[in-house]
């Protein structure tokens, strides 16, 4: 792996500009989708996936603002 995605990835990207408002309303958004699995699914292993899936999505996105914007 080149040394600069490296460099990227563990970095910390304090955020800047607008990046803040950004990451809340993915996570508004996100917590919305969570919140509506969570009624309308059975307690399950697969609920339990979804939300981690979800968790993992907003993760990313975020983290996709963070690391790849100058």
């Amino acid at each position: 792996m080149l040394d600069g995605e490296l460099q990227t990835r563990f970095t910390y990207h304090p955020p800047k500009g607008d990046q803040p408002v950004r990451y809340e309303r993915i996570r508004e958004h996100g917590k919305a989708l969570a919140e509506l699995v969570d009624v309308e699914c059975p307690e399950s292993r697969e609920k339990s996936l979804a939300l981690t899936k979800i968790e993992e999505a907003i993760f990313w996105a975020n983290a996709a603002i963070a690391r790849r914007e100058p």
